[in-house]
């Protein structure tokens, strides 16, 4: 099957263009636009070399404090190569490889724009490893997110030096031994190249853009798995009318309304006449803290594309207006806070996921205690719910914001940073943690629905039921209770769910 190319050029990225990027492993190619772009603006810096009679900051002179100091014009390679090295500092635990590839393929993007004077080279040589599934090691921690992502995006870029560590067909190695096999040169950075690769914000966007994936995908299943679980628990529809909606008319409350009515559509528990006239708030209000994270959700996503389309290194050159500006957009300030915002959305995916865990288990609504035939005998369900309650613990305290504090860094030159990249981190984080809670609620909710025979819920929630138990069989007796839970948080990542 031939691969498909997707070709950077100035036209923006979106999720979707990313998303088909990586389902069909696309190579990446340069547009003959932006190859164009990238000499244009290369050409005018070495130009404006030529003829300064004066300090180019970062290119002429040093970094950050070091502005102050000029370095010779045969030593501006060497500057840069410098530069790249003394910065590679990162340490922790490795990023995810999906995250690292993302990474190469936002910077690639954000240099083609021609901004940022560096060599052609360059970028294809980022490209190059993207495209024969190289992987830089990137650890974790390390970055301010201001100046932009210093550590990690060094670590990222060591291999074009033929410096670090890669991993290459599935195999850790030194970045010189790769380099040397596949018979390529390591870069030698012009002007500016160093600078050009290190600043940007592209370890906290790329986070930003993994999550986010995740987080479409979260919203969908909670919506899927909540209202199984209002029906199983034997629920109200009541509050997912329109009526309602129309008179508090959020969107995300309204879309999570209108999804619930079409996953009920045909429930015989549903129809069923009911004693009760209000259910508890993790039922009754899902329309409302569902929503309000949808609508959180696409104000973040707005911030992150914005940033994915953005230059973001300093300092920028303006061929056309004869500038070299220095300036300050690689300050995360716009991502930490997006991304703390995610996190706390996302956070509450769970809290509430875990609420209606607990209530399914609580011997409510002729429901079994603890959703086992013989209880006493059987724990049954009892502790999954511990379970889910712990990582719910955690992600509040994974949602402290990071974006509130700020530690000035080189000599108070860079005096007020984003804290982003640990912003970034923690977002993802939360979001791996909700679709544990979630697989919880789900392996609970389908245990319930199965003391409702011979009533069926909804057509579609039965189809949603039957996949799920291909995967996970109905609990009789106490069994291993952490390979269900294993297998439902596969089937959740793997399945395709359409509302």
């Amino acid at each position: 099957m031939k691969q498909m190319v997707h070709q950077i050029s100035p036209a923006p990225l979106t999720f979707e263009v990313i998303e088909e990027i990586f389902s069909r492993n696309s190579r990446l190619e340069l547009s003959a636009e932006s190859v164009a772009l990238i000499k244009k603006s290369k050409a005018y810096l070495d130009r404006k070399i030529r003829e300064a009679d004066g300090p180019l900051y970062g290119i002429t002179t040093g970094f950050g404090a070091l502005c102050d100091i000029t370095v010779s014009k045969s030593d501006l390679s060497k500057l840069q190569e410098n530069l790249v090295l003394s910065h590679a500092c990162n340490v922790g635990p490795e990023v995810p490889h999906e995250v690292v590839r993302l990474m190469l393929l936002l910077k690639a993007h954000a240099l083609a724009r021609g901004n940022s004077a560096v060599q052609l080279r360059t970028v294809q040589m980022i490209l190059d490893l993207f495209n024969h599934g190289i992987i830089p090691v990137v650890c974790e921690q390390g970055s301010l997110g201001a100046s932009g992502d210093l550590a990690p995006l060094a670590m990222l870029f060591l291999p074009l030096l033929g410096r670090g560590e890669v991993y290459y067909q599935g195999v850790k190695r030194h970045a010189c031994e790769v380099l040397a096999e596949l018979e390529w040169e390591p870069l030698q950075l012009e002007a500016k190249e160093g600078l050009a690769l290190l600043n940007g914000t592209q370890f906290m966007s790329a986070h930003a853009v993994y999550t986010l994936l995740k987080a479409f995908r979260l919203i969908k299943l909670s919506d899927i798995i909540g209202a199984l679980s209002l029906d199983a628990f034997d629920g109200l529809i009541e509050p997912f009318l329109e009526n309602i909606q129309l008179i508090r008319p959020h969107p995300g409350q309204a879309q999570t309304a209108s999804n619930f009515r079409y996953l009920l559509t045909g429930s015989e528990i549903m129809a069923r006449p009911k004693k009760h006239i209000q259910d508890p708030y993790s039922f009754r209000c899902i329309p409302q803290v569902h929503g309000a994270v949808k609508d959180a959700v696409r104000y973040v996503s707005g911030v992150v594309e914005v940033e994915i389309n953005s230059v973001t290194d300093n300092p920028t050159v303006f061929p056309d207006e004869d500038k070299i500006v220095s300036g300050g957009n690689f300050h995360g300030e716009p991502l930490a806070l997006s991304l703390d915002f995610l996190a706390i959305a996302l956070s509450e995916l769970g809290s509430i996921s875990e609420r209606r865990t607990y209530r399914l288990i609580s011997g409510e609504r002729g429901l079994p205690e603890f959703l086992v035939a013989n209880p006493g005998l059987n724990s049954g369900f009892m502790i999954p719910q511990y379970a889910a309650a712990s990582i719910v613990s955690q992600n509040k305290q994974l949602c402290t914001p990071a974006s509130v504090d700020s530690i000035p860094s080189s000599n108070e030159q860079e005096d007020h940073v984003s804290m982003g990249a640990n912003a970034a981190t923690k977002a993802l984080k939360v979001a791996g943690n909700v679709l544990k809670i979630l697989a919880i609620e789900l392996y609970n909710a389908a245990q319930a629905a199965e003391f409702r025979r011979p009533l069926h819920t909804s057509p579609v929630l039965e189809d949603f039921m039957a996949q799920y138990r291909t995967r996970v069989a109905f609990v009789k007796e106490d069994t291993l209770m952490y390979e269900g839970i294993n297998e439902t948080i596969a089937f959740l990542e793997n399945g395709r769910f359409v509302i």
